[in-house]
């Protein structure tokens, strides 16, 4: 059998029995007590301190979670606000290109254009508007022309008629002249203004009740002025006495 010496066994800056009992002599005479209990002596060497004292941190672990709870709500709450605002920026973006597509023809109307499409056919309809603009203002452009002169011509008129009525009404009304064809034939002629409005119903009516005569034919036309001429071939039924008026 070999004897163990204690220089094989590492003290792990653990003492060992004999340093305790020493220091236990020591510490008597200076009235201070160390009891080292000692189960058996294959266990002597292996002592260890007790545990540290783990009470503080226990009771400043339900602050410690309290903390982290409020932390993860303000990290909680600030992903959610940047989640909304992200989501109402795409709505808005969104709704602008729904409002961009829906100013394409048509034809573009019914296709499910992508984002870069659309804005590819807006950026092509522009200049097609801009023409369509510049063809719509000329054309408005010739119509107001066309408006201006035809008002222009209509006035002029307007005051050319005017002017032969002032000439027609500065002249005498009407006249009236007979020429005779036989006994009892002869031709009226009669030179009036139209704006008399006298029918020739009228002038027949009065030539057949009052002088009883016949109309066989008669004619009428306008000349300038709004002067009007009628030529009436009568018959007397009556033999009456005509005056001509030369």
């Amino acid at each position: 059998m070999l004897a163990l010496s204690s220089s094989m066994f590492s003290t792990f800056g653990w003492p060992l029995e004999e340093d305790l009992i020493s220091h236990e002599q020591h510490n008597n005479n200076n009235n201070t007590i160390f009891y080292i209990e000692a189960e058996t002596s294959d266990q002597s060497f292996l002592h260890f301190p007790p545990p540290p004292n783990l009470s503080q941190p226990l009771a400043n672990s339900s602050e410690f979670k309290l903390s982290n709870e409020v932390f993860g709500d303000a990290t909680m709450a600030k992903k959610l606000n940047h989640n909304a605002s992200e989501r109402d920026r795409r709505k808005k973006i969104n709704s602008l290109y729904s409002s961009l597509r829906s100013l394409l023809p048509a034809a573009d109307k019914t296709k499910k254009l992508s984002i870069p499409t659309t804005v590819s056919h807006v950026l092509k309809y522009i200049p097609e508007l801009q023409s369509e603009l510049e063809r719509l203002v000329h054309k408005k452009e010739e119509l107001i022309s066309r408006i201006n002169s035809r008002q222009q011509e209509d006035l002029l008129s307007h005051i050319d008629i005017e002017k032969k009525r002032k000439w027609a009404i500065g002249s005498p009304l009407s006249a009236v002249s007979a020429s005779p064809l036989g006994d009892r034939e002869f031709v009226i002629q009669i030179c009036t203004v139209k704006l008399n409005n006298s029918p020739l119903s009228e002038i027949l009516l009065n030539l057949e009740v009052d002088y009883g005569l016949l109309l066989l034919n008669a004619s009428c036309f306008e000349s300038f002025g709004e002067r009007v001429f009628y030529n009436l071939h009568l018959q007397v039924h009556i033999i009456v006495k005509l005056l001509v008026i030369s």
